[in-house]
């Protein structure tokens, strides 16, 4: 029942998500702090995620980190899975009831609500919600959990804003208009 729900297009776009966001967490990241790196992979996520909903970008989000951690061989983070999932059906949310396919992105305000969202939901997914879960879950150290939390919001976030922003912006501009084309 839950497939037929989705497209082909978008089940086609959750495994190249997934494979584009474990390959960018795997061998494109830097670290920075106890097992939490700087990367791109929530960028791409949420450029996934707007264009192919919330369900796409919490399968890519979840599926990717259980990829990554495997990868990585420390086993897998259950809290911090779950919240890429959840990060990836929020940016889905972001922009929801915005025309991306048509130019929608690429006003003042669409690109506010983009920025503006994303944000919120990475502040709200790493300073709080992973560290409480990795506390409640791991009974992990409050102070190094809520550290994490915050490098992990302060990277997420830029990159998200900015590279996020710029793909879905270049997208739209590479996209033809409805009704663009005009007979001679």
């Amino acid at each position: 029942m839950f497939m037929k729900t989705l497209s082909v297009k978008t089940i086609v776009a959750i495994g190249i998500g997934t494979a584009l966001f474990f390959l960018l967490a795997r061998f494109a990241s830097i670290p920075v702090f106890a097992n939490t790196t700087f990367t791109f992979q929530y960028a791409l996520l949420s450029f996934f995620a707007v264009l192919f909903g919330p369900i796409a970008g919490a399968l890519i989000g979840l599926v990717g980190h259980i990829l990554t951690d495997l990868a990585w061989g420390w086993g897998l983070w259950w809290s911090w899975i779950i919240v890429s999932g959840v990060v990836g059906f929020g940016f889905g949310l972001v922009m929801k009831g915005v025309d991306v396919e048509d130019g929608g992105f690429e006003t003042k305000r669409g690109i506010i609500q983009f920025v503006c969202g994303t944000v919120i939901m990475n502040l709200i997914a790493w300073v709080v919600v992973a560290p409480v879960l990795d506390i409640l879950i791991y009974s992990e150290p409050a102070n190094r959990v809520f550290t994490q939390g915050f490098f992990a919001f302060l990277g997420n976030a830029a990159t998200t804003a900015v590279v996020g922003a710029l793909l879905i912006f270049a997208y739209c501009k590479a996209r033809p208009k409805t009704g663009s084309l005009k007979r001679d």
